[in-house]
């Protein structure tokens, strides 16, 4: 009778720590997951030690010693949990083994399609209205800053670091919810939800801070049913979620996590890429599984970057072995350390460099990688590496001190630019600079986006190169209808248009040869030279 009550204490026992640990773990149950593996060695070792630890407490009349070793050999249950636990142990440890790139070499150089393309091609020319002027830590700044102007939330939440970058309608924005402010503020406003998120676009720097009609209910920032990895397990058991979900919104505003699902493409736990996605809906907590190739086209971000730039490191490395990659490293290329984003075809693209794996100070090309779909093209442009443009731009600003963030590619006049903010040490945009990538030490700065441009295209136009096709001066002459002054980032310009004419044109006034533009007046003629494509059309010349 005692020894059945003990079983019974014992299986309890081992019941409730199983749910315990699921529950604060959330282990997917999949032959490849770690966590399933770990947690079956864990529970067949606790059946043995119990079995063992029982039997330890009845041979009281022997020593210490011989009682441990009657333990273990006399009990057949920890007999076969000790032994099952290392035999799962064995399995783990040559399954891991086997699924490495030091057997499948050729399948992990394989797990990426890396296409060569031309750069001006599929690179249109800078559109400044489309471009990201700030990184994550700048946007960090812009969304504190609107958070404490919000007195109505300001002691209940604060801004979570995600600033997850995204392409919407067009324009780099970055987005990123709320969460509580501690968990006494979770407790008393967890019922409503969290109410709002953070969207700072990043080309004009303006920051809303969008309120919504129903709270957000399903997040990291909660505790119980509601967090949203829990919510993921308890809804989809087997399936092994990537270490990094995505917060967005779509076209309308609505908030929802992208959550990339991992697939295992050698032995056991090798060849990681993403297999389908997982849509939750953030308020409602809806959730839709769609296979990698059917993501809705609003989705922005499925696969990590660090996981791209991995995976691009496998294919660069690895074309000739493992062992080429540690000992002779012949054609062997990785990417450089950092990347960015890009905007392109309505999706995100992570950018960086390639480099040789000799650490020198210089790219072979760069390489983008399609956040949603993975596709991946290379350009072949040897050049300066992205620290060696942030030194130089540095360089060039050195008596004010301030330091560059990692650079965007930008095309500019045909030319592969690296462009990027100088920051003063708070963290502050103070200046932008361009660099050109093949020839390092041409660097224009300036304390604006169009006077920093202009100066890069002064530069480029001093050295021989004078910009694309779509680039040419042409003329135009008429009557003005309108003229206005503005404000642009700090710089005085005049806005006019010319009758018969549907172009506005910009004159900035900071270009001292464009001065004479003070003498005009609605109703004079006037004849200028300009640029085509931007919008509003700048004017270069006044005759």
């Amino acid at each position: 009778m005692k020894k059945a009550k003990m079983n019974i204490v014992i299986i309890v026992l081992a019941a409730i720590l199983a749910f315990l640990y699921y529950y604060i773990t959330i282990p997917a149950f999949n032959i490849h997951s770690l966590g399933t593996w770990w947690f079956l060695i864990g529970a067949v070792l606790f059946v043995g030690a119990a079995a063992a630890f029982r039997k330890f407490l009845k041979d009281r009349k022997m020593g210490y010693r011989d009682r441990v070793a009657d333990c273990v050999k006399s009990s057949i249950l920890a007999k076969i949990g000790f032994g099952a636990a290392a035999v799962l142990f064995v399995i783990l440890v040559i399954g891991s083994l086997l699924s490495s790139p030091i057997i499948n070499a050729k399948k992990y150089q394989g797990l990426m399609n890396v296409e060569e393309r031309d750069f001006v091609s599929d690179i249109s020319q800078v559109d400044y209205n489309t471009i990201p002027l700030l990184d994550k830590d700048s946007a960090a700044l812009l969304g504190d800053r609107k958070m404490g102007s919000m007195v109505d939330m300001v002691s209940q939440f604060e801004v979570s670091e995600d600033y997850s970058q995204i392409n919407l309608n067009n324009r780099p924005v970055r987005v990123s919810p709320l969460v509580y402010a501690s968990p006494i503020k979770w407790l008393t406003n967890q019922r409503e939800g969290i109410p709002a998120y953070i969207k700072i676009d990043m080309a004009t720097q303006d920051t809303e801070c969008v309120k919504l009609k129903e709270g957000i209910k399903y997040s990291p920032f909660e505790y119980l049913n509601r967090n949203i990895y829990r919510h993921l397990r308890f809804n989809y058991p087997t399936f092994i979620f990537a270490d990094q979900i995505f917060f967005e919104i779509d076209e309308e505003g609505t908030p929802y996590w992208i959550c990339p699902v991992k697939k295992f493409n050698i032995g056991l736990f090798g060849g990681e890429t993403i297999g389908n996605v997982v849509i939750c809906n953030a308020v409602t907590g809806e959730c839709t599984n769609y296979d990698i190739k059917d993501v809705p086209q609003w989705v922005d971000k499925v696969y990590q970057a660090e996981l791209l730039t991995g995976l691009y490191d496998y294919n660069g490395v690895l074309k000739h072995g493992f062992f080429n990659s540690i000992l002779g490293q012949k054609d062997c290329l990785q990417t450089t350390d950092g990347y960015n984003y890009i905007a392109l075809d309505d999706d995100i693209w992570v950018y960086s460099g390639v480099t040789s794996v000799s650490g020198d100070q210089s790219n072979v090309g760069f390489v983008l990688m399609n956040q949603r779909t993975m596709e991946t093209r290379f350009y072949k442009i040897e050049g300066a590496t992205e620290g060696s443009a942030m030194s130089s731009a540095e360089g060039q600003v050195q008596n004010l001190g301030y330091e560059a963030t990692f650079p965007l590619l930008l095309n500019i006049s045909g030319e592969p630019t690296y462009f990027m903010a100088l920051k003063d040490g708070a963290g502050l945009v103070k200046m932008y600079a361009m660099v050109n990538i093949q020839k390092y030490q041409w660097v224009a700065t300036g304390d604006s986006i169009r006077e920093c441009e202009k100066a890069y295209s002064q530069l480029l136009k001093t050295n021989g190169i004078t910009g694309t096709a779509s680039e040419e001066r042409k003329d135009a002459s008429g009557t003005i209808q309108n003229m206005m002054p503005v404000n642009i980032e700090g710089t005085s310009h005049i806005y006019f248009s010319i009758e018969g004419r549907e172009e506005i044109f910009d004159v900035d006034l900071s270009n001292t040869d464009l001065l004479d533009i003070i003498k005009y007046n609605t109703g004079d003629r006037i004849q200028i030279s300009y640029e085509e494509g931007d919008d509003p059309v700048r004017v270069d010349e006044i005759k």
